[in-house]
C-alpha cells in the first residue's frame, strides 16, 4: 500500500503561490524605483547632454560667453629690468666697412661689411657724441656705421685708437642721441656680483642682453699683438660668465645699477671651454679715453731701447755674452739703444741687463712695460737697477714721448 502526503503537496502549492505574489511585488518596486531614479536625473542628464548637443546648451553656452576670462598682464619689474632700461640705450652696433679686392683701387669704391661688434656712447659735447669701442672692431675700416637702439643708421668717425689696451674712441652726429651711459667703479667689484653684458652678438641680434655675475677680478691675459706667435702685453681684465660671443665687443659690461663697469673684449672661444667672457675695467679706460680724444692716441713715456727677456736667452749666453752671475736667472737685455734717446742720456748701453725698475723686479719685457705704460708718465724719473759685464750698477732715467728727440 503506497504512502501519500497530502500536508506536503498542499504547502508546495502554497508556496507557489507566495513565490509569484512576492515576484508581483519587486517587479513593481523596480518599476517605482526606477522612475523615480528618471524623475530625479533627467534634468541633470538634460543639462549636460544640452551643453553637448541640446537646445538646453545653445542656453548654457550663451551663459558662458557672458563670463569674462580675465586676463592677466603683469608689469615686471626687476634690478635687473632697470639696469637694462638705464644703460640699454646707450649700446650701439657698430658695422665695419671696408673696400675690397680690384674696388678697393677705385677712389669711389663700394665697401663691404668687413666685421662687426658694439660700442658705448658715454659722452656728448655740442653737437658731437663720443663712443668706446675696441680698437680691434674698427681697424682697418674705410667706413663706420653706427646703429642705435632706435634703428637710426648714423656715419661714424674714428677719434683715435690704441692696439697695446684694445680701445678706441669714435664720434657721431649727436643730435639724435638721447641716452648717454653711467661710468660706476670697477675697483669697488667684489667676486659674486650680478652683472649684465648688453651688446650685438654675431652682427644681428642688437640689444641682446645677458646675465651672469663677476666671476674674477685683476685676470691677466697673455696679447700677441703684433700675431708673431710671441706674447707682447698682459692684459689686465674682468672675468665674467656673462655670455659674450663674436659681436658683443666693445659692447658695455653692466653693474645691477645700471653703471657701466667694463667694455667687453674678449671670449676664450675654445669649444672646451664655456662661460669665460672678458671685460676692460672702466676705470683703466678713462685715462686711455682722454689721451685718445685728445691726441688721437695714447700718450706713453718712452725709453728709446730695443728689448729682449733672459729667460728667452739659452743659459750659455747668459754667462758667456752677458756675463750674469749664476743666480740671476731673469730681467731685460737691451739690444740696442737710440742715439739721444731717454735710455742713451741715462748712459745705458747695448747688452745691460735691467733686473729693477723702482726697486720692483723686472722677470721680463712684458713686466717692463706694464711698470713703464700703467705707473709711469711722461716726465717721470725711473730708477733702473742693471748688470754690466756682471756688475751691477743703478742710473735714473726721465722719461720722456716719443719723437721728441
Amino acid at each position: 500500500m503506497g504512502y501519500y502526503d497530502d500536508h506536503t503537496d498542499s504547502s508546495r502549492k502554497n508556496r507557489q503561490k507566495g513565490n509569484k505574489g512576492g515576484y508581483l511585488l519587486s517587479s513593481v518596486a523596480g518599476v517605482i524605483i526606477g522612475a523615480v531614479l528618471v524623475v530625479a536625473l533627467l534634468p541633470r542628464m538634460g543639462d549636460f547632454a544640452g551643453i553637448q548637443f541640446g537646445d538646453q546648451g545653445q542656453s548654457n553656452t550663451s551663459e558662458n560667453a557672458n563670463v569674462e576670462t580675465e586676463k592677466v598682464s603683469l608689469d615686471v619689474v626687476t634690478d635687473v629690468t632697470k639696469a637694462v632700461d638705464k644703460a640699454g640705450d646707450a649700446v650701439v652696433s657698430i658695422s665695419n666697412i671696408q673696400a675690397a679686392g680690384f674696388w678697393s683701387r677705385e677712389e669711389n669704391a663700394e665697401g663691404v661689411q668687413a666685421g662687426s661688434g658694439s660700442g658705448v656712447i658715454y659722452k656728448k659735447e655740442g653737437d658731437r657724441a663720443f663712443i668706446i669701442t675696441n680698437h680691434h672692431v674698427v681697424e682697418g675700416a674705410q667706413q663706420l656705421e653706427v646703429s642705435l637702439s632706435t634703428g637710426e643708421k648714423l656715419p661714424a668717425k674714428i677719434v683715435g685708437t690704441d692696439v697695446w689696451t684694445d680701445l678706441a674712441v669714435i664720434e657721431v652726429d649727436g643730435s639724435q642721441i638721447k641716452t648717454v651711459a653711467e661710468f660706476g667703479d670697477s675697483d669697488a667689484l667684489k667676486i659674486g656680483e650680478p652683472v649684465i653684458a648688453i651688446g650685438n652678438p654675431l652682427g644681428q641680434f642688437e640689444g641682446s642682453v645677458t646675465q651672469g655675475i663677476i666671476s674674477g677680478l685683476e685676470r691677466t691675459v697673455p696679447v700677441d699683438i703684433d700675431q708673431n706667435g710671441t706674447v707682447d702685453w698682459n692684459a689686465e681684465v674682468i672675468q665674467t660668465d656673462a655670455a659674450i660671443n663674436p659681436g658683443n665687443s666693445g659692447g658695455a659690461l653692466v653693474n645691477i645699477s645700471g653703471q657701466v663697469i667694463g667694455i667687453n673684449s674678449m671670449k676664450i672661444a675654445e669649444s672646451i671651454v664655456e662661460g669665460i667672457g672678458l671685460a676692460i675695467p672702466i676705470n683703466f679706460t678713462k685715462t686711455v679715453i682722454s689721451d685718445l680724444e685728445q691726441h688721437g692716441e695714447v700718450k706713453r713715456p718712452f725709453m728709446g731701447v730695443q728689448l729682449a727677456s733672459v729667460n728667452e736667452i739659452p743659459g750659455y749666453y747668459q754667462e758667456e755674452a752677458l756675463k750674469l752671475p749664476k743666480d740671476v736667472k731673469s730681467g731685460v737685455v737691451i739690444s740696442s739703444v737710440e742715439p739721444n734717446s731717454p735710455a742713451s742720456k741715462a748712459g745705458l748701453q747695448d747688452m745691460d741687463v735691467i733686473v729693477e725698475l723702482d726697486g720692483e723686479p723686472i722677470v721680463d719685457v712684458i713686466d717692463l712695460r706694464h711698470h713703464l705704460y700703467t705707473k709711469k708718465n711722461i716726465g717721470d724719473d725711473m730708477k733702473i737697477k742693471y748688470y754690466r759685464n756682471g756688475k751691477a750698477e743703478e742710473t735714473t732715467m726721465k722719461l720722456a714721448p716719443e719723437n721728441t728727440f
